[in-house]
């Protein structure tokens, strides 16, 4: 008998203990009554009138699917994660006042009617271009106003996919394309529009060059570009006619004889 007493009253303190874990907090109950006082991480016993009732306090990860009313009147289908934590010193407040299936009863109801109010006010659009995080935001910000003063602290409503309608997907990614080709064709008349101003100033140099020159050529230098012709025939070892007017010279060109013609003499 003693030996049987040795292995059952172990048993029966072991069965009487609650192990609360390194991520969550105990509250105890006593008679259907819950204490303020919150149990951290450890082993702790309980009579046969009481219970512990054990709370995450770490992250938590709810995701769930959502129809998503848009400002234009269409319907979104996304999925989506709310990311929560308990606030520990609230938890005996949100026992008493809500229980313990608080998703089902106060963050559930709250997340639907949040982002059907919100999503309403944006385009469906929106859901895939920058104003996602601008949406995600809003409805973090309308969910905490709701759940905070009960302890649930939300810390990101996550859009993680959304589906829109086949119609409108069409219509978005033919409105890229036509974006796109707009950019092209600007890309294109600037280049232009670069290359016709390079070929004016180009054209605009040259006249300016052909002018200076015409107005350098006056009749004196005219006459000293033909002083320094004479000096350069006169010193090559072959031999010449020149015929000149004492202005510039004149030089023999042999042409067929045509006709008893005599050559003609080219200036």
């Amino acid at each position: 008998m003693k030996q049987v007493m040795t292995i059952v009253l172990p048993l029966i303190v072991l069965s009487s203990c609650v192990t609360v874990r390194q991520n969550e907090v105990g509250v105890k109950r006593r008679t259907g009554t819950i204490e303020d006082k919150v149990r951290t991480s450890g082993m702790y016993s309980v009579g046969p009138w009481s219970s512990i009732i054990k709370v995450p306090i770490s992250t938590i990860n709810l995701a769930t699917n959502a129809d998503l009313p848009t400002k234009e009147g269409l319907t979104v289908q996304s999925e989506m994660s709310i990311l929560y934590r308990i606030d520990r010193s609230k938890i005996p407040d949100l026992l008493r006042n809500v229980g313990e299936n608080y998703e089902e009863v106060v963050i559930s109801p709250v997340f639907r009617s949040v982002v059907r109010d919100v999503s309403a006010r944006f385009n469906a659009k929106d859901l895939h271009t920058a104003e996602r995080a601008n949406i995600e935001k809003t409805m973090q910000a309308d969910m905490a106003k709701y759940l905070e003063p009960r302890g649930i602290i939300v810390e990101g409503v996550l859009l993680k996919s959304v589906k829109l309608p086949k119609e409108l997907t069409m219509a978005i990614e033919e409105r890229l394309r036509s974006e796109q080709e707009a950019f092209r064709m600007q890309f294109v008349l600037d280049r232009e529009r670069q290359e016709a101003e390079r070929k004016k100033l180009e054209a605009a140099g040259i006249r300016d060059a052909q002018k200076i020159i015409s107005e350098g050529l006056n009749p004196l230098l005219i006459q000293w570009r033909a002083i320094e012709a004479f000096k350069e025939l006169s010193k090559s070892n072959n031999a010449k006619v020149i015929i000149t007017d004492g202005k510039s010279p004149f030089l023999m060109q042999a042409d067929p004889v045509v006709s008893g013609k005599s050559p003609a003499v080219s200036q």
